[in-house]
């Protein structure tokens, strides 16, 4: 396969990069190929919401995209459909909740000391079924090119699931430790010699794939490994960071580092776009697949990380460049989650939606060319699963299991080991701190009906069964 030169990622971290989508709507059927628009989605690996310099990090160093979102429209209160890596990926190429495909979680349900845990939790799926229609199947039959770049998750081939390319790509959550640097042996992208790192091989493997299919409508879907632990960056742009001033919320050069080389791949996959002359045709979304992890980042002013249904655990950024209907510079606080993504790819190139096949999310078409709102008034959660604390927590758990739904400004989190709620205004408390459960109860009793129906609407799982092995005196000590 073709591989990017170093030259080419250093270039392109101080090129002017201009992305953008086709202007055009155009039935495939009616069509020539060339009248589509390209889409590439950048789905980074737990990427905090504040990880970045278009929404606030100062540490961080994001140019490339900064530069993406300037040029389009930054969605503000972006979520994600899942706590963690595996059902917010699930949700994303099946375009519906976790309860209708299963997949809750990474792992199993049941993860942590069973001294600590009340509730026997419910199964988990870790593989999308293939009865679900991905939004790779959809736009493959459409007659797009598609490839998946990188991490998986959900499978153990996503070409099984509407993607003719696959590089890396299988049942592995993470690098594994070593795993960022060659050598590697991952699905058709091995790197026996010492000396490769594994985004810019990624990276290469996106610039090829552009290239050879500049003439006809692509998809190309490049979920970087980055920046999941382990934190294995590049040593010299490590050491960049270890000497520059950190804040009380970013602090750690390692993780700097691995964004950073996010942020040249996003660099050098848009100058090639641009070289190529499809800058006019190209949709770019850039998002995360939930919050931070919260041992290396902090999400500030948000509640939580990675693996909590607070807003650091759900909260992401995102961006989408659309030039000639999205307004660059443009921003949207209109509640929106990933779910939205499938059936937005679908309008925008006007592809027809599987027939007799459920989409949950909403085509975000109306949000992007400010000509329309959503339909919907609430989104939620379901997340019947036990995550261990991060090291050196005085708890034993992240989370327990729990729901929750945003509908306006107030969110209700249900936590299934005791029923206790939490209701917050994020409008006047997006941190979080002040539960408002026992003064507004008629609000609270509200989001709870609705939550309860929607469960009932998908099926959703609630865990009630008590863990006999629950120990009520066992005492918790982080021994990590």
């Amino acid at each position: 396969m073709h591989r990017l030169p170093a030259v080419l990622i250093s270039v392109a971290r101080s090129a002017v990069l201009l992305i953008a989508a086709g202007a055009v709507f155009c039935r495939a059927s009616n069509v020539g190929a060339d009248d589509r628009p390209h889409i590439i989605l950048f789905y980074i690996d737990d990427l905090g919401w504040k990880d970045v310099g278009f929404m606030g990090s100062t540490y961080y160093e994001t140019p490339h995209i900064d530069r993406l979102a300037a040029e389009g429209m930054i969605f503000t209160s972006a979520y994600s459909n899942g706590p963690n890596c595996a059902p917010s990926r699930a949700s994303l190429m099946s375009g519906q909740y976790t309860p209708r495909h299963g997949v809750y979680t990474v792992g199993e349900t049941d993860r942590g000391d069973e001294r600590f845990r009340k509730l026997l939790t419910v199964k988990n799926r870790m593989v999308l079924r293939d009865e679900f229609v991905t939004v790779a199947e959809t736009l493959q039959a459409a007659g797009y090119q598609t490839a998946s770049l990188g991490k998986w998750h959900v499978g153990d081939d996503p070409t099984t699931q509407g993607f003719d390319i696959n590089i890396a790509g299988g049942t592995a959550g993470s690098p594994g430790r070593g795993r960022y640097h060659s050598p590697y042996f991952y699905p058709n992208c091995e790197q026996p010699e010492p000396g490769e790192y594994l985004t810019d091989r990624l990276t290469s493997e996106a610039v090829n794939f552009i290239t050879q299919h500049a003439d006809e409508p692509f998809f190309l879907y490049l979920p970087h490994y980055a920046v999941h632990v382990p934190i294995e960056p590049k040593p010299a742009v490590e050491v960049k960071y270890a000497r520059k001033q950190t804040t009380p919320e970013h602090f750690h050069p390692g993780y700097a580092a691995l964004i950073e080389s996010v942020d040249d791949s996003v660099g050098a996959v848009l100058a090639e776009v641009e070289r190529l002359g499809l800058t006019d045709r190209t949709v770019v979304l850039f998002t995360s697949d939930n919050g931070g992890h919260g041992v290396v980042t902090r999400m500030t002013p948000l509640r939580g990380s990675k693996g909590m249904l607070y807003e650091g655990g759900v909260r992401v950024p995102f961006a989408v460049k659309w030039p000639g209907h999205i307004e660059p510079g443009s921003r949207c606080d209109v509640p929106v989650i990933g779910l939205d993504i499938y059936p937005t790819l679908l309008e925008l190139t006007h592809t027809p939606r599987p027939e007799g096949y459920l989409l949950d999310g909403e085509s975000l078409v109306p949000l992007l060319t400010q000509s329309g709102s959503l339909q919907r008034d609430a989104i939620y959660w379901h997340f019947p699963a036990y995550l261990p604390s991060n090291p050196g927590a005085d708890v034993p758990f992240r989370t327990t299991p729990a729901g929750a739904v945003r509908m306006g400004d107030y969110k209700l989190i249900e936590f299934f080991e005791d029923g206790r709620r939490e209701l917050y205004n994020l409008a006047e408390d997006i941190g979080e701190q002040h539960n408002l459960f026992d003064e507004r109860p008629e609000t609270a009793a509200r989001l709870h009906t609705r939550l309860q129906a929607w469960r009932e609407s998908v099926n959703a799982p609630v865990p009630t069964e008590p863990n006999p092995k629950y120990d009520p005196t066992a005492v918790w000590i982080d021994a990590r």
